[in-house]
């Protein structure tokens, strides 16, 4: 081989290792973010191409987190301060948004598969009506405190 098609296969397996290394940090970066109802949204959609949304739904919050290069973006809403959930179906793919009550901005995810968004929004309307449930609950009347000699004092 000559020095001229020896630095040309040098270069290409440099480049070839370079978009290796390239695939691997996206395909990590669009890895589920935690454990969990865990909903991602398609790479095929636009603006989730190379780091796509993903929408975490726990019994307590709505965590929306989108990476980044470096870093991320995450947005959290507590459950008792989600107001509503819209669903806009496309031909392809639905976009979801869950509006709050406290006033900050709403989430908004794009690219979603249709049963992803109707499972979204079937969990959050779930976990609303456990938290609700929860919190309407009257706690058990804790009896009247013990004298000295033992016997339980009568308040009026």
């Amino acid at each position: 081989m000559s020095g001229e098609s020896t630095w040309i296969w040098w270069t290409a397996a440099v480049a070839a290792g370079i978009l290796l290394l390239l695939g691997l940090y996206l395909w990590r970066k669009g890895r589920p973010f935690a454990t969990g109802d865990v909903f991602r949204a398609s790479r095929l959609s636009g603006s989730n191409h190379l780091f796509p949304t993903q929408v975490l739904i726990t019994p307590t919050s709505v965590v929306h987190y989108t990476p980044q290069w470096f870093g991320r973006e995450e947005q959290t809403i507590h459950m008792a301060h989600v107001s509503s959930v819209t669903i806009d179906t496309g031909l392809l793919f639905s976009d979801v948004r869950i509006e709050t009550s406290g006033g900050s901005n709403p989430i908004r995810c794009h690219g979603h598969r249709k049963q992803d968004a109707v499972r979204m929004q079937a969990l959050i309307e779930r976990h609303q009506t456990d938290y609700y449930r929860r919190s309407t609950q009257v706690p058990p009347a804790s009896p009247p405190p013990l004298t000295a000699s033992g016997n339980q004092k009568l308040t009026s």
